[in-house]
């Protein structure tokens, strides 16, 4: 009768937490619009953690959306190849990047482009804005193949849609909720926003997420958003992830002076 009391009575285990592969350290970076400021900085942050935080087998996440809107899209893009070379960094497309390579398919759809931040992005790779403004349409569209290389468009079409690690799965905008991960759609994963964020049941992985600005990382159990809206909040966001641990690494624009600020937790900062 004790026995079968003290049963009763004990306390519960403890419930297991989403956690990626043992041995393993993600760092996964939200959308960065151009920013290489602070992309740059985090980058740095990123090495000096790394390196601090013990031996792993460390991988970098880009969700995608590193052009358009922010000042540098054509550095940002060059910085993340050099950062490949000596590190396991994946790059997934965001919707932006899907515009900036249908944008060279005809005027109409750069003209959709440019109105979604395509003019800084264009303006990056060498364009003065007086040469910028003076060009028509056609002449702007007949201009984009000579000064963006088919090299580059290459590289920027291989990112990849999706990335699995442990109990969570990365996309840029989204998953749809009423489909299992191994039949999404494109579409939905980079441009989703309603039917995914206002999905409160639970998911078939935890979704790490960009695609929508939130002012601080949104974690909701089921998905946590982390772009931070570099472009026009000055804040880009990395979460770490390691086991079951979640952090986060920030670099933050202040008068042009760029900082670097930590949180142990997504699930207290939410």
């Amino acid at each position: 009768m004790l026995k079968s009391l003290s049963k009763i009575f004990s306390p519960r285990a403890r419930a297991r937490l989403p956690a990626v592969p043992d041995g393993t350290r993600y760092y996964v970076i939200g959308d960065i619009h151009g920013r290489l400021d602070l992309y740059e900085a985090l980058i740095d942050a990123i090495e000096a953690d790394d390196q601090n935080s013990g031996s792993a087998d460390s991988r970098v996440i880009l969700l995608g959306d590193l052009v358009d809107r922010g000042p540098d899209s054509a550095g940002v893009i060059k910085r993340t190849r050099k950062w490949q070379k000596n590190r396991d960094v994946r790059v997934l497309a965001g919707n932006h990047e899907e515009m900036f390579l249908q944008s060279f398919e005809k005027p109409d759809i750069l003209r959709h482009f440019l109105k979604h931040g395509g003019r800084e992005t264009i303006m990056s790779y060498g364009i003065s804005k007086k040469q910028f403004n003076a060009m028509t349409l056609d002449e702007l569209h007949a201009l984009l193949p000579q000064i963006i290389s088919q090299k580059e468009r290459d590289y920027v079409a291989s990112f990849e849609e999706m990335i699995i690690a442990g109990d969570y799965v990365f996309v840029h905008a989204g998953v749809d909720p009423s489909v299992p991960l191994d039949a999404q759609k494109r579409s939905d994963m980079l441009w989703i926003r309603d039917r995914f964020l206002n999905h409160e049941g639970a998911l078939e992985k935890v979704v790490v997420h960009g695609h929508t600005i939130f002012d601080t990382v949104m974690d909701c159990g089921n998905r946590i958003g982390i772009d931070t809206g570099a472009f026009r909040s000055g804040v880009l966001t990395a979460l770490v992830l390691e086991g079951e641990d979640r952090r986060v690494i920030q670099t933050s624009d202040h008068d042009g002076k760029v900082g670097v600020h930590t949180a142990k937790d997504t699930r207290a900062a939410s």
